[in-house]
């Protein structure tokens, strides 16, 4: 085809093989990155939270942005998304949310974002236009499969329940549909108030509770407990694996496999693929 377009100087040709080339290219360079998600839990779907650091509305307004740029990178990978747990910020933003995303490997791709983030920016809330440094942690953990068996004693939990706060209507604020699961032997607490049927949340909470045993058990396994306990960082200054600047200049880096990207607003539309693959592909240096 390509002889034939240059034998013929067809442009037209040569743009629409061009086109095929870059398509195939991406197909190769996806199943490379396939190839290097060998882990155990790698194929597994991912249960994604966050939390807001401290620093009230600022911290919670970038903990929402960070939502909407995972959920828009699940978009733009076909992964499907459940919300299964929202608190809303006391102004703006969020203070957390917990949400699934299933398809090929989420886990795989999603473990990559791990960490504490940072943001830098001029505050929108601050009347003297200031610069402000927020953060926010992201916990990824692979879905446990259903196969699987962790059992979770009733003995073992505490189930607490309470009225959810934030939108929701009158139902959400008159009943005490929000569950708070507590798991006694590892001190794990999951909180849920997303749906109006307490029993639904409760459903949904035992979901993630028994997510985070089954990583909690992975990791003891493989002799990484250290490891469980270096992720509950304080969300602060010196513990983040990435930043993102907004003033006075425009750059995503991430810290641990120095990749930089210029393009600010494509990263927070769910580009996040540089970031991902560099992580994949250089395991030596996120150590």
């Amino acid at each position: 085809m390509l002889q034939l377009a240059l034998e013929e100087e067809d442009q037209a040709a040569l743009q629409d093989l061009l086109r095929d080339l870059r398509g195939e290219e991406k197909s190769l360079r996806q199943l490379e990155l396939e190839m290097l998600l060998s882990g155990e839990d790698d194929d597994k779907n991912a249960i994604v939270t966050i939390h807001a650091g401290a620093g009230g509305t600022e911290a919670q307004d970038w903990a929402e942005m960070l939502l909407r740029m995972y959920l828009r990178y699940a978009e733009r990978q076909g992964f499907k998304t459940e919300m299964f747990d929202l608190l809303p910020g006391d102004e703006a933003g969020i203070k957390s949310a917990t949400f699934s995303a299933s398809g090929a490997h989420a886990y795989g791709y999603l473990k990559a974002e791990n960490g504490i983030h940072r943001l830098v920016r001029i505050s929108p809330y601050d009347a003297s236009g200031r610069r402000h440094t927020s953060f926010a942690a992201v916990f990824v953990y692979p879905e446990a499969d259903d196969n699987i068996d962790i059992e979770i004693n009733d003995k073992d939990l505490r189930v607490d329940t309470f009225r959810a706060s934030g939108a929701g209507g009158q139902h959400v604020n008159k009943t005490s549909s929000a569950v708070r699961l507590t798991h006694i032997p590892t001190g794990l607490v999951v909180s849920m108030q997303n749906e109006r049927s307490q029993h639904r949340n409760r459903e949904l909470a035992l979901k993630v509770l028994k997510s985070r045993l089954y990583e909690l058990e992975t990791r003891k396994r493989q002799a990484k407990v250290q490891e469980v306990l270096d992720t509950q960082k304080e969300i602060a200054w010196g513990s983040q694996i990435r930043s993102y600047v907004m003033q006075p200049y425009r750059m995503v880096k991430d810290h641990r496999t120095k990749y930089e990207d210029g393009n600010v607003d494509a990263v927070m539309d769910g580009d996040l693929d540089g970031f991902i693959e560099a992580y994949l592909l250089n395991p030596g240096d996120t150590a």
